[in-house]
């Protein structure tokens, strides 16, 4: 009996029931550090649980690590529950991170080991909203429909008002009549069963449905849900119903409306931020003292081994080959975990950055909009459309720097991936001309070659959207038989006489470098900067 296992666990789950989460995270790590090694199901436990916490505090990529971080645990006699809740936890992160193929991908794998019919029908619908959040709802319909039909779904009300809602959904964005029949049904169910969660989003739905028709009744519904969110402590769904408020007011209720979703987002972003940094420096916390205290055993085996040598000076050979022994079993332990140790490190120095870019980048737009707010006539439409245009301009912020630190998917989908990537630097001007004859065969190049390539790319266009002032860029592609090459080339304002590389060029360079290749840049003033990029394959 793990007894440090079960006292930590303890303790975790009841700071989870009284959602202290920091607390709860700490003991789940804490009783997850205790475990031996073949005390599988409950290190795949405390994983899920420290995953789900984080989720529920809105840390969706540190919640994905979590839960993959449990998956090489996995064997044939681990509990198909634990697999199933894994995977539907992961898929949930990626459809909160709008990564829908990834999503839709670890529903299907939670799918494979549901036990039962409802717990299906459940993830099937998970799956139905991604759908719906890829906008094919021909999709989203095809999945729905049948399982409004099914006895384990009509029989669970919470669950059968969910799937209506859903699906009335799809069809109003499919511009499809029965949209409302079903928004209502549903609404009706939640409300007799006082699901003040699900009515929230009933509310939500009539809301958009009435946007453009009846004016009056959105706003009426967008009210009813932003109540409804507040009293359950949905800051999501608050913001959704603000924005919609928003969208069909003017005046003074504009105004006040607006530096409440202001104030409501900022609060949003500055309690995730926090919540992140903590679980980063938990886990990295945690994971240097164990190695510390490893360190200390192997530093004070090694004493004891050395004054065995002066009292047993008849044992003297035996003595050496044992430190000899010891050496090599440290040295190999030193060598394994020290990138498991750096890899931790740079965990935590990425969320530092992350928090440093929300505020250069989105602290300033937030303080204009309030200035914007509180000082300017918002009926005219004038002043409206800078407003509208403000939020969109901070939403996109926020969404900007998600993605530009998501996971990148290695695998078949690298290519697609790493061009959609590319892609999205295009702009009214600046026009991005990708150069490929498909020559290259991505599925052969090692996944850190891969990700060095996303990151070099992705600091290039970034540099360029900050500092080129270029009209367009062109990157190519090109393989021959012991070497990729890249060439990137535009034609904005280059570098001065001494070409100093900013911050995030020269993390590029150190990049390539990594994997014994090359970068190397040439410009001059007003002639546009090239780089070129080579390593082996």
């Amino acid at each position: 009996m793990n007894t440090a296992y079960n006292n930590y666990l303890e303790l975790a789950e009841k700071h989870f029931n009284k959602h202290v989460y920091d607390s709860a995270f700490y003991y789940y790590n804490k009783a997850r550090l205790e475990c031996e090694t073949n005390e599988r199901e409950k290190i795949i436990y405390a994983y899920l649980k420290m995953a789900i916490t984080q989720q529920i505090q809105g840390d969706y990529s540190g919640s994905e690590t979590s839960a993959t971080e449990a998956i090489p645990f996995f064997e044939e006699k681990t509990s198909a529950t634990y697999k199933c809740a894994v995977y539907n936890n992961i898929g949930i992160n990626y459809e909160r991170l709008n990564e829908y193929n990834d999503a839709i991908y670890n529903y299907n794998q939670a799918v494979k080991f549901a036990e039962i019919g409802l717990q299906k029908d459940i993830l099937n619908n998970n799956i139905a909203v991604v759908y719906i959040g890829k906008a094919n709802y021909k999709k989203a319909i095809n999945i729905l429909y049948p399982l409004t039909l099914k006895k384990d779904i009509t029989e669970n009300s919470e669950n059968y008002a969910r799937i209506l809602d859903n699906l009335g959904y799809a069809y109003y964005k499919s511009g499809n009549i029965k949209a409302l029949e079903y928004i209502n049904q549903s609404k009706l169910i939640r409300q007799k069963i006082n699901d003040d969660f699900g009515i929230t989003t009933s509310y939500l739905h009539l809301s958009e449905l009435y946007f453009k028709n009846n004016p009056k009744l959105a706003n009426e519904y967008a009210d009813l849900a932003y109540q409804k969110a507040t009293k359950v402590s949905n800051a999501n769904d608050q913001l959704i119903a603000l924005k919609l408020l928003i969208e069909n007011s003017n005046g003074e209720k504009l105004k006040k409306t607006t530096l409440l979703f202001l104030k409501i987002n900022d609060s949003i972003t500055k309690a995730r931020q926090k919540a992140k940094n903590q679980f980063a420096k938990i886990k990295y916390d945690s994971k240097k003292d164990r190695e510390e205290n490893l360190h200390l055993k192997a530093q004070k085996a090694e004493n004891a081994l050395q004054l065995e040598k002066a009292k047993n000076r008849n044992l003297t050979l035996y003595i050496v080959v044992g430190f000899v022994l010891g050496s090599l079993l440290f040295l190999y332990y030193y060598l394994t975990t020290k990138g498991k140790r750096e890899k931790t490190a740079a965990i935590y120095e990425s969320e530092t950055r992350i928090s440093k870019k929300l505020h250069d980048e989105l602290a300033n737009e937030v303080y204009h909009t309030i200035v914007l707010a509180e000082t300017k006539d918002l009926s005219t439409d004038e002043n409206k459309e800078i407003l509208l245009s403000n939020l969109d301009t901070i939403y996109s912020g926020t969404r900007n720097i998600s993605r530009q630190n998501s996971t990148i998917d290695t695998g078949e989908n690298f290519e697609s991936e790493l061009k959609d990537m590319l892609s999205s630097y295009n702009g009214s001007n600046v026009n991005v001309i990708i150069k490929d004859n498909n020559d290259i065969n991505w599925s052969k190049i090692e996944s850190e070659k891969k990700i060095a390539t996303y990151r070099v790319l992705q600091e290039l266009l970034v540099n360029m959207k900050k500092h080129s002032q270029c009209s367009f860029v062109v990157i190519g592609f090109e393989e021959n038989d012991k070497q990729i090459q890249i060439s990137y080339s535009d034609n904005g304002v280059g570098f001065g006489e001494k070409m100093n590389l900013r911050n995030g060029l020269k993390n590029a360079e150190n990049r390539i470098q990594s994997i014994k290749g090359t970068l190397t840049f040439e410009s001059e003033p007003n002639k546009g900067l090239k780089a070129k990029i080579s390593f082996p394959k």
